[in-house]
C-alpha cells in the first residue's frame, strides 16, 4: 500500500500542487500573524525590561485607562523620593518628568515623521545607574535651552551635537542647541517615537509638572532583592501609590500594549481562517475527484486483499504529505507577510527593530493547521472510496450513485433559521457593544447554511441561467449548462469558494460606503465651524495654536476639543473637554433637556443613551475619578441626542483640568468673523498654523475627506487581504475544471470524434467556468448584502448612522465573478482542446 499510495502521488502531482497552493496561503497567514505578533512582543517586551528600574513609584490610578493616552495622572511629590532615598536598601532614588507632544522640527521647519508614534519629551535622569539613556556623542542636558536627542531621531533630522534645534511641546515652542545624543535602553530601539530629554527643571516647566515628578525610580543595593525594596518603599510612601519591581512594570506596560494591538491579531488570524476555510473546498474536490478516478484501482486493491482501512489511510497518507508540503512552503510564506506587515506597520509608526521572531510555537502551529485541515477535507473522499464495493468499481459502466441532499437541505435550513434569528437580535439588542459579535456569529452561520444548501440551488440555478447558452453558444453553450448540472455538489463546492470572498468584500463594501455617508451626515449635521485645525494621525497638540487664533481680527470664534478618560459613577467613558463658551458656535448639539450652560461650574452633559442607562436626569450629582485618581463631583447640566463628535459625555476645559487632563487639544474648530471674506480668512488662519507643522487646517469639505481617507485605508487593507481568498477561489475553479476534463477525457474523444471542434470545446469549458463562478458571484452578492446591512445596523452607537448600497460596485463584482470563470477557464479548455481523438476514446 505504501508503493502504490506513493505511486498516486507521482502521478497526480500537477492537482495535488493546485490544491497545495490554498493550504500554503492559508498556513502563511498563519506562520505570519504568529512571526509578527512574537516579533512585536519581543520589541516591547525588552524595551519595556530594559527600561525598568529596579523599583519604580507612580501615583496610583483611579482606574485602568488601557493605553489609550487621554487620561491624565497625578504627579508624585518631589519630597517624596527624599523620602524613599532614607530607606535602607535604596542605592539610588531620582524622580522623572515625562510627557507626550514633543515633535522634533527638522532643518526645513517640518514636524520629524514619526507616522503616528509618539513624540516623547522627558527630563535627562542624572545617576548614570537608573539613567534610561547611554550617551553616544556629548553630554547631558543641565539647562534651559539644552536638550539631547535619541540617535534615531538624530540620525533621521540630519542633527549633530552643537547644531541648533527648534521643538514643539504641549506649551511653547522652544529653541535649544543639541547637547548630546543617546541611545534608549538595551539597543537603542524606540519603536518609532522620538524621545527628546531636558534637564529637570526644563522638563517641569514645559509639561507643566510644577515641582512634581511623573514618577520616582529606585535602584536596589547589592543585597537586597526586587520584592524586598519594594516592600520596603511601599511601607514608607503609604496609600495613594503603586509600587512595582521591575518585572512588574514590565508585564503591566507589555499586558496594556498586547490588549491595545490585541486586533492586530484577531484580524490576521481571521483571514488565516477564511484562506484555510476556502482552501478546504478546494482540497475536497480534489480528493473527490482523484478518489472517482482511481476507483477500478482501488477496487482492485481491495480485491487484491486490501481493507477499507488500508484504503482510507492510503488516501489520508496522501491528503497528509500534502498538507506537510504546504505547511513547509507556508511557514515560509509567513516571513514574507510577516515582513510585509512590519513594513507596513512600520509607515504608521511602529517601528520594529532587530530579525523576525521564530518560535516553536509558530513552527508547531503552522504544520499542525496545514496537515489538520488537509486530512479533514481528505476524509470524506477517502470514506467513500473505502465503501465502493470491489466488483461494482471494477465494471467498464460503474457510475457512482449521487447521495440524497436531504440532510443538507436540513442542516442548512436549521443553519439558515439560526443565522436569521442572531441577525434579527443584533438589530433589536439593547447593549449595542454586543451587537457586532452577534452579527459575526449570524454571518458565520449564515455562511455555512449557503455552503450547506448551495448544493440544492446549483441544478436549477445552472438550468435557469444556462437556458440562455443554448441560444448564444449552441451545442456548446448546451454541454456547458449540462456539465454544470451533472456534479451539483462539485459545483456547489467550487462556487463556494469564491462565494465566502465575495461574501466578505460586499459586506466591508457597503460598511464602508456606509460609514463615508455618515462621515458627510456627521459633518453636515453636528460642525458647524468653518474650518478645523487637527493633526492627520489624530496626535494632541499645544493649546498655543487656539491661543494665537483668537488674536486674529477674521476669526470670531475658537472651541477647542479634548479627549479624555473619567470614571463616572463606576463606569469608565470616554469623554470630551470643551470650551464651553463657544460650544454652541463650534459644534451643534440637539438638546432634549439643559443646554450648554450646564457646563458651568462642575456641570456635565450626556447623551440620551447614557442617560436613559444611568437614569440620570439634569439636575442630578455623579461622582467622576479620572485616571490619576482625582475627584470631583459633577452635576448633570444637559441631555443631548446621540453625536459622534462628541461622543457620549462632554465636560468643560476647567473640569478636566481639575481631573488632571492634559492640557492638549485633539481638534480646534474655527468660526470666521462675519462678513470675512472666506479667502482672507484662511489666509490669516494659515498664517498662524502654518508655525506648527504638526496640525493642518481643513475646511468642511477636506475634514471630511481626511476621515474618509482614515475609513478607506482601512478598508483597503481588510480587502487586499480579502483577495487572497478570491485568488484561492480562482485556484479551485482552475482545479475543478482541470480535473473534469480529465475524467471526461472519453466523453471529450467523442464529441471531437464526431466534428467538435477544438473552439467549440474551450467555448464549452469557459461557459461551463463562468457559470460556476457567476453563481458563486451571486450567493456572494447576496450573502455580502446581509452581512454588511446588519454590520451597518450594529455599528449605529459607533457613528455609523447612514446606510448605501453602492450598487455600481456591486454590478462590478457581479462581472468580476464571470471574468474570474474566464480566467481559471483559460488552461483547462486549452488542455481539453489539445487532447488527440484516438487516445482520448481510448482511455479507460
Amino acid at each position: 500500500m505504501r508503493r502504490a499510495t506513493l505511486r498516486s502521488l507521482l502521478a497526480h502531482k500537477l492537482r495535488l500542487a493546485l490544491s497545495a497552493v490554498a493550504i500554503v496561503l492559508g498556513v502563511a497567514f498563519v506562520a505570519g500573524t504568529m512571526i509578527f505578533t512574537d516579533t512585536l512582543d519581543r520589541t516591547f517586551t525588552a524595551l519595556f525590561q530594559s527600561t525598568a528600574s529596579d523599583v519604580g513609584v507612580t501615583a496610583e490610578a483611579g482606574f485602568d485607562a488601557g493605553v489609550d493616552g487621554t487620561a491624565g495622572t497625578r504627579p508624585v511629590p518631589a519630597e517624596l523620593a527624599q523620602r524613599i532615598r532614607g530607606v535602607e536598601g535604596v542605592a539610588a532614588a531620582e524622580g522623572y518628568v515625562q510627557a507626550e507632544g514633543v515633535y522634533l522640527l527638522t532643518a526645513d521647519g517640518q514636524v520629524l515623521d514619526t507616522g503616528g508614534a509618539p513624540g516623547i519629551g522627558a527630563s535627562w535622569i542624572t545617576d548614570p545607574e537608573l539613567s534610561l539613556g547611554e550617551l553616544t556623542e556629548g553630554r547631558a542636558p543641565e539647562r534651559a535651552g539644552e536638550v539631547a536627542l535619541d540617535s534615531g531621531s538624530a540620525a533621521e533630522a540630519g542633527y549633530t551635537v552643537g547644531d541648533r534645534v527648534t521643538l514643539l511641546t504641549p506649551g511653547p515652542r522652544v529653541d535649544a542647541t543639541v547637547v548630546g545624543v543617546f541611545t534608549f535602553g538595551e539597543d537603542g530601539g524606540l519603536a518609532g517615537a522620538s524621545l527628546t530629554a531636558f534637564d529637570l527643571a526644563t522638563a517641569q516647566d514645559l509639561t507643566g509638572a510644577g515641582d512634581g515628578y511623573t514618577g520616582i525610580q529606585v535602584l536596589a543595593a547589592d543585597d537586597v532583592t526586587d520584592a524586598e525594596l519594594r516592600d520596603r518603599v511601599a511601607a514608607v510612601v503609604g496609600d495613594g501609590y503603586d509600587v512595582q519591581t521591575a518585572q512588574q512594570q514590565a508585564d503591566e506596560q507589555s499586558a496594556a500594549l498586547e490588549e491595545g494591538l490585541s486586533f492586530i491579531t484577531v484580524l490576521l488570524t481571521a483571514f488565516a481562517v477564511i484562506a484555510l476555510f476556502v482552501g478546504s473546498f478546494i482540497i475536497l474536490n480534489t480528493f473527490s475527484m482523484l478518489v472517482a478516478q482511481r476507483s477500478r484501482e482501488l477496487a482492485l486493491l481491495r480485491a487484491l486483499g486490501a481493507s477499507r482501512g488500508q484504503v482510507t489511510r492510503s488516501v489520508l497518507v496522501e491528503a497528509a504529505v500534502l498538507g506537510v508540503v504546504g505547511a513547509t512552503l507556508g511557514l515560509a510564506g509567513g516571513f514574507g507577510i510577516a515582513t510585509g506587515l512590519r513594513a507596513l506597520f512600520g509607515t504608521f509608526g511602529l517601528t520594529l527593530d532587530g530579525d523576525l521572531v521564530l518560535s516553536a510555537g509558530t513552527v508547531v502551529w503552522s504544520y499542525a493547521v496545514g496537515v489538520v485541515v488537509t486530512l479533514l477535507a481528505a476524509w470524506v473522499p477517502a470514506r467513500r472510496a473505502a465503501r465502493t464495493p470491489p466488483v461494482a468499481a471494477m465494471r467498464e459502466d460503474h457510475v457512482a450513485v449521487e447521495r440524497s441532499l436531504r440532510r443538507r437541505t436540513v442542516v442548512g435550513a436549521v443553519l439558515a433559521a439560526g443565522a436569521a434569528v442572531t441577525l434579527v437580535g443584533s438589530a433589536v439588542a439593547e447593549d449595542g457593544g454586543n451587537a457586532p459579535a452577534l452579527v459575526g456569529v449570524g454571518a458565520l452561520a449564515l455562511v455555512l447554511a449557503a455552503v450547506a444548501l448551495s448544493p440544492v440551488a446549483a441544478r436549477p440555478f445552472a438550468r435557469a441561467l444556462g437556458a440562455l447558452l443554448p441560444r448564444l453558444a449552441g451545442t456548446a453553450g448546451r454541454l456547458a449548462r449540462d456539465n454544470a448540472q451533472r456534479n451539483p455538489r462539485r459545483t456547489a463546492a467550487t462556487a463556494s469558494a469564491l462565494m465566502v470572498g465575495l461574501t466578505l468584500v460586499t459586506g466591508f463594501g457597503v460598511l464602508g460606503a456606509s460609514a463615508n455617508a455618515s462621515v458627510d451626515a456627521l459633518v453636515d449635521d453636528a460642525l458647524r465651524a468653518d474650518y478645523v485645525v487637527s493633526t492627520a494621525v489624530g496626535q494632541p497638540f499645544t493649546p498655543e495654536v487656539a491661543d494665537r487664533l483668537r488674536g486674529l481680527d477674521e476669526v470670531a470664534a475658537v472651541l477647542q476639543e479634548r479627549f479624555t478618560q473619567v470614571q463616572l459613577d463606576g463606569q469608565a467613558v470616554f469623554a470630551a473637554a470643551v470650551d464651553a463658551a463657544t460650544l454652541d458656535r463650534g459644534l451643534t448639539l440637539e438638546y432634549l433637556s439643559g443646554s450648554s450652560d450646564g457646563l458651568a461650574g462642575r456641570g456635565v452633559l450626556v447623551d440620551e443613551t447614557t442617560a436613559e442607562a444611568r437614569g440620570w436626569e439634569v439636575g442630578d450629582t455623579v461622582e467622576a475619578v479620572s485616571a490619576g485618581g482625582q475627584r470631583a463631583q459633577l452635576t448633570v447640566g444637559g441631555v443631548y441626542a446621540a453625536n459622534q463628535a462628541v461622543g457620549s459625555v462632554v465636560v468643560s476645559l476647567e473640569t478636566d483640568a481639575a481631573l488632571g487632563g492634559p492640557a492638549l487639544d485633539r481638534y480646534v474648530h474655527v468660526v470666521l468673523a462675519e462678513g470675512t471674506d472666506a479667502a482672507a480668512g484662511r489666509a490669516a488662519i494659515e498664517s498662524v498654523v502654518e508655525s506648527y507643522p504638526v496640525v493642518s487646517l481643513k475646511d468642511r469639505d477636506e475634514f471630511a475627506g481626511e476621515q474618509k481617507g482614515q475609513v478607506d485605508q482601512v478598508l483597503l487593507l481588510i480587502n487586499a487581504l480579502l483577495v487572497l481568498s478570491v485568488v484561492i477561489a480562482v485556484l479551485g475553479i482552475v482545479n475543478t475544471l482541470a480535473m473534469s476534463v480529465l475524467e471526461r477525457t472519453r466523453e471529450i474523444g467523442l464529441l471531437r470524434a464526431v466534428g467538435m471542434t477544438r473552439r467549440q470545446l474551450r467555448r464549452t469549458v469557459r461557459l461551463e467556468a463562468v457559470l460556476i463562478s457567476v453563481y458563486g458571484s451571486v450567493l456572494g452578492l447576496g450573502l455580502g448584502l446581509v452581512l454588511g446591512v446588519s454590520l451597518t445596523r450594529a455599528l449605529a452607537e459607533q457613528g455609523i448612522t447612514e446606510l448605501v448600497v453602492p450598487g455600481g460596485r456591486l454590478v462590478g463584482f457581479l462581472v468580476l465573478g464571470a471574468l474570474i470563470g474566464v480566467v481559471a477557464a483559460a488552461w483547462p479548455a486549452r488542455r481539453a482542446a489539445r487532447m488527440q481523438v484516438l487516445d482520448a476514446i481510448a482511455t479507460a
